[in-house]
């Protein structure tokens, strides 16, 4: 099947993991990714194109609708999987599908366009484009109504993944010798996980922060030993999490998150997964046996202390995570597999 993939093109583990696992199911693949209209050499229409990227007007967001039109003419897909579509027009997916009357369009969002905190410019065109799409899929299950109410057609539940090329603890992993007791990978929020981190922080645990956006957090005193905190990505994310004891996991609050993708991530790494406890996790893991879930700071704390007393005990939870993950087929592989299901659906009641 032709299928023609759509997105920023920014992230190895987004849009640019989906077009990687379709061809690995066999399909022939064609990414278009917008990206490539946002990057004049010219300083001056640099800028006015990253102010057309940031608030999605202008020219050039223009350019981007008649350039996927243009991709989709030629390569005439029976599929087209839009992530994250905040650059297309709803216009235009009308017109391709005038064009193309045999192929569907599929969209997916990883984030949560109607959580408060986002800005309402950047999710127009998506929320605009609902009722376009053959199918939506939607990353969390709150948003399932939500996007009905926008006017969507058929929306499904499709949770994120972990790679199993990247997301995997290799050899080399298992031989060095663990430099943290607790790490946490990922970006600041103002939420409450800066009072859960604090408590690490200034306990005798020795703890490894790591991630984007920490550098618009306030000035605390606890974080000035881990400045600059950085962010970790590829391999460097792989052996960051294999070198601790324990991951923790927390949820976007700006995204209204009761899992998130670490979730499938840290497990098939064979790292024991210690997070915050949600009824959607607890669907996932059983917990104490794959994972382990907290619910306040002290309970936290309570944990960390306990399995990092307790070696075997908490190589077992890991192990018996990473073959969770694994058996319940939360690899993009299988992911994607699902969402094609649709497609042979589709065709069978023809």
């Amino acid at each position: 099947m032709k299928i023609l993939v759509v997105g920023d093109g920014h992230s190895a583990i987004h849009e640019v993991a989906v077009v990687d696992a379709f061809k690995k199911l066999g399909h022939q693949v064609e990414a278009f990714y917008w990206q490539n209209y946002f990057n004049s050499q010219n300083s001056v229409e640099r800028l006015w194109q990253r102010i057309q990227n940031k608030f999605l007007i202008g020219p050039t967001l223009n350019e981007v609708n008649t350039g996927l039109l243009n991709t989709a003419e030629k390569f005439n897909p029976k599929l087209i999987f839009i992530y994250r579509g905040t650059h297309i027009y709803p216009e235009t997916i009308t017109a391709i599908k005038q064009k193309l009357p045999d192929c569907v369009v599929y969209g997916y969002n990883n984030d949560d366009p109607f959580a408060d905190g986002h800005p309402t410019w950047l999710w127009r065109h998506f929320v605009k484009s609902l009722p376009k799409y053959d199918m939506v899929f939607a990353f969390r299950k709150h948003n399932i109504a939500e996007y009905f109410v926008y006017g969507a057609q058929k929306v499904e539940l499709l949770m994120h993944w972990f790679i199993p090329e990247v997301h995997k603890q290799k050899t080399q992993d298992k031989l060095n010798k663990k430099i943290y007791d607790v790490v946490f990978v990922g970006h600041y929020e103002n939420d409450d996980r800066v009072n859960y981190l604090k408590k690490i922080a200034e306990s005798k645990y020795m703890f490894g922060l790591f991630g984007p956006d920490w550098s618009l957090s306030p000035k605390y005193d606890w974080l000035n030993e881990y400045q600059p905190v950085l962010p970790v990505r590829g391999d460097l994310y792989r052996e960051t999490i294999c070198s601790s004891n324990i991951a923790l996991c927390f949820f976007s609050k700006l995204n209204r998150d009761t899992y998130t993708t670490r979730c499938f991530e840290i497990p098939a790494m064979g790292v024991f997964m210690l997070s915050q406890h949600s009824e959607d996790l607890e669907g996932l893991f059983e917990d104490g046996v794959d994972a382990v879930f907290f619910r306040n700071p002290d309970d936290m704390m309570e944990k960390i202390d306990y399995y990092t007393r307790n070696n075997k005990l908490r190589e077992q939870i890991a192990v018996s995570g990473m073959n969770r993950v694994i058996r319940d087929k939360h690899d993009i592989i299988s992911r994607m597999d699902y969402v094609l299901s649709f497609i042979e659906k589709a065709r069978d009641k023809k």
